[in-house]
């Protein structure tokens, strides 16, 4: 069962607890973002490779977790996921030769019928290698929005950018990726939310 999400007063009552050496406090907060994290990570690389960068993210989260400061303009969240999208950097400088998406993104509600596996799989592939072919800035945007679950400010401030550009950048990348979509696999991207300019969320 997903674990609930956590209130911004109670994620910052948390992030101070674990600032102050609370490692109880830090483990519940990697119980919110486990799986956030987790999805983003695997969509950007082979899943026996992801799972020891997630580790890696929140270990180097403990580490700098000193240097977080709510009075900085910065979400928790921004933060968090600033530290996987360049953990992901420096490990793919670091393991070059792999393909960068991995072919199977682990899904709690995934249908166990072999056949509808097989053919959804098929269909987020074409969504993958599409997303590949969009410039880095509409990719992590995207991928931040839609597979991490990150709101525009939020992105913004994980990506050193301005809230309206973000989604000037959401609205840019949709249209993109329709366009590299095969038409039968539009409903596909349509239903993970992608490829639907006219979708927002805060």
């Amino acid at each position: 069962m997903p674990t609930p999400a956590l209130s911004p007063e109670e994620l910052k009552t948390l992030v101070l607890k674990a600032q102050d050496g609370d490692t109880d406090a830090f483990g519940k907060i990697y119980d919110a973002f486990l799986t956030p994290i987790y999805r983003y990570v695997v969509f950007r690389f082979p899943q026996e490779l992801a799972e020891d960068l997630v580790a890696d993210v929140f270990v180097k989260a403990w580490e700098k977790l000193h240097t977080y400061r709510h009075r900085a303009g910065v979400p928790f969240s921004a933060w968090l996921f600033r530290i996987a999208r360049y953990s992901i950097i420096d490990a793919y400088r670091a393991t070059r030769g792999f393909e960068e998406l991995s072919e199977e993104l682990m899904d709690e509600d995934r249908e166990n019928d072999p056949q509808t596996r097989t053919e959804r799989g098929l269909s987020i592939s074409m969504v993958r290698q599409a997303l590949q072919k969009l410039s880095k800035d509409y990719r992590d945007v995207l991928l931040l929005h839609y597979v991490a679950g990150l709101g525009h400010k939020e992105i913004g401030a994980a990506l050193s950018m301005t809230e309206g550009y973000v989604r000037i950048l959401k609205f840019r990348g949709l249209k993109k990726l329709e366009e590299l979509l095969p038409q039968n696999e539009v409903p596909e991207a349509r239903k993970h939310g992608l490829s639907n300019p006219h979708y927002s969320n805060p």
